[in-house]
């Protein structure tokens, strides 16, 4: 289902065991508080994320009868799928007893949580709820009550321009507001651009591995440049990342393994190696030099060009790129 059915769900009780999966993080992180607070929870609560992930003490916290007549609230957030027998193990257990509930946040692909929806389903007692990443319409609202708890005066207009600096992230657009309001004033679009501190270097990471996947890249490049960056600083950021990716496919092809230390010089965050490692994986040697030698011809080209084309070679230049991928 999707939000404004669970919504509805809500409204009638909580559900006991739920699978939030999407777009959104910042919506998965707040109908977990939520039940955290229905369920007066906050302190008896089990939270096991990411590697700290353990099916027998998840198993173990659900199996045991609640402290004082409390509540068993188990919260699992992971990017990678629970096995099907244990995933349908704790949605039993979450049902087995009215103090037990079990909230699973996956942060993987949207087709990988497909194949965990059938475990919950209403003839297992659990259900499944879809999240997207919201639109202006959709996340004004959301940071227009965020700024009334707070006491933050802010209008319609400067919390479009956060939005839009801020790549549409929720999550962090109400962490900025918790600082703005310490101003103790009203915040207007240039506070924002003094104080907020632009998305662009992260969103531009993830247009190059969209384009490294091939898939379509032009809504990445639009809402970049509407960030402020120009087509020239989004070049010479892809001519960074191209030569990341050799030296991972040649430290790779070399030794057999992946270690970015010795290849950058300084460790990345697992999750980022994987990912730079399995790019890296998936291009040839052969296309790798025909991506230099264009990205070569395209610097000399963006320099030449007139500031009113330079948006257009851009779009010609990352599409060149994917053919050659």
């Amino acid at each position: 289902m999707y939000q404004r059915e669970f919504d509805q769900r809500l409204a009638k009780g909580l559900p006991k065991a739920v699978l939030f999966f999407g777009d959104n993080d910042y919506m998965i992180d707040h109908y977990i508080e939520h039940y955290k607070t229905q369920l007066q929870a906050k302190e008896e609560a089990l939270s096991l994320y990411f590697d700290e992930w353990d099916f027998q003490q998840a198993k173990s916290y659900l199996s045991q009868t609640s402290l004082f007549g409390g509540t068993n609230l188990l919260i699992v957030k992971h990017d990678k799928k629970i096995p099907k027998k244990e995933l349908d193990a704790l949605i039993t257990l979450a049902n087995k007893s009215s103090d037990n509930y079990f909230l699973y946040g996956y942060t993987g692909s949207a087709k990988d949580a497909r194949s965990m929806q059938s475990s919950f389903s209403d003839k297992n007692g659990g259900v499944w709820v879809r999240f997207f990443e919201p639109n202006l319409r959709d996340a004004i609202p959301i940071l227009q009550q965020k700024a009334q708890r707070i006491g933050l005066d802010i209008d319609h207009y400067a919390l479009q321009h956060l939005l839009q600096l801020l790549n549409n992230n929720l999550a962090l657009c109400t962490n900025e507001l918790d600082k703005l309001a310490i101003l103790g004033t009203k915040v207007t679009s240039k506070d924002i651009d003094r104080l907020v501190y632009s998305t662009a270097p992260l969103a531009t990471e993830q247009l190059l591995i969209e384009l490294f996947h091939k898939k379509p890249i032009t809504e990445t490049i639009t809402k970049l440049l509407e960030l402020g960056e120009d087509e020239a600083s989004i070049l010479r950021a892809t001519q960074y990342f191209v030569n990341q990716i050799f030296l991972f496919h040649a430290y790779i092809k070399l030794h057999g393994h992946v270690d970015s230390a010795a290849i950058l010089g300084y460790k990345l965050p697992k999750q980022i190696e994987e990912q730079k490692a399995q790019l890296a994986l998936r291009v040839k040697s052969a296309a790798l030099l025909k991506i230099f030698e264009h990205l070569l011809e395209s610097e000399i080209a963006m320099k030449e060009a007139p500031a009113t084309q330079r948006e257009v070679l851009l779009y010609s230049i990352l599409i060149k790129i994917q053919q050659y991928l």
